[in-house]
């Protein structure tokens, strides 16, 4: 519950966002396939958080925004 309430502030949207641009930049930097993925997989924390919602949110006993 503690982590859902922290991924919903303003420091855990930071927090996505900078993770997934790592993931991101991982990614263009491995090439191929797996750097595929790992470009794909870093998009959905910048997207969530850009958008204030946390779609672990609901699992961990949170809401989703």
């Amino acid at each position: 519950m503690k982590l859902a309430r922290w991924m919903n502030r303003p420091v855990g949207r930071i927090a996505r966002v900078v993770v997934g641009i790592a993931l991101i930049v991982a990614g263009l930097a491995a090439g191929g396939v797996g750097g595929t993925v790992l470009v794909v997989v870093g998009l959905v924390p910048v997207a969530t958080g850009v958008a204030g919602i946390c779609l672990l949110g609901p699992l961990l006993g949170g809401s989703l925004r």
